[in-house]
């Protein structure tokens, strides 16, 4: 089964650090190439989601301007999650680009309406 898209770059914000809810939104935005933005409701909502499936782990908290600032890692099952996604997505690129290969070898023809 494929990940959404939102969960793939959450996922993908924290591999190399912990890191908090805003700084999770920009994370995901520059790796996304700005394809994908996140509200904070929307990344909340996603991040508890992934906390019950045991992919996220609330790494430490601390208070910044009297509010509560949450961090959060990437556990080993989010690692793996997020890798298998990543080998999914290589290899549906494969087809696509193996199959461009034989058209430029003559190989199949593009249909065109």
């Amino acid at each position: 089964m494929s990940m959404r898209e939102q969960t793939y770059f959450i996922l993908a914000s924290l591999l190399d650090e912990p890191r908090h809810g805003y700084a999770i939104i920009q994370q995901v935005e520059q790796l996304s190439q700005g394809s994908v933005k996140l509200a904070a409701g929307t990344l909340y909502a996603a991040i508890d989601r992934l906390h019950d499936q045991g992919y996220v782990r609330n790494v430490r908290e601390e208070v910044v301007n009297g509010r509560a600032r949450r961090y959060y890692g990437l556990t080993s099952d989010g690692q793996a999650a997020l890798r298998a996604e990543a080998q999914r997505m290589v290899a549906a690129a494969r087809v696509v680009t193996e199959h461009a290969r034989a058209d430029r070898r003559g190989f199949g023809a593009a249909v065109t309406a």
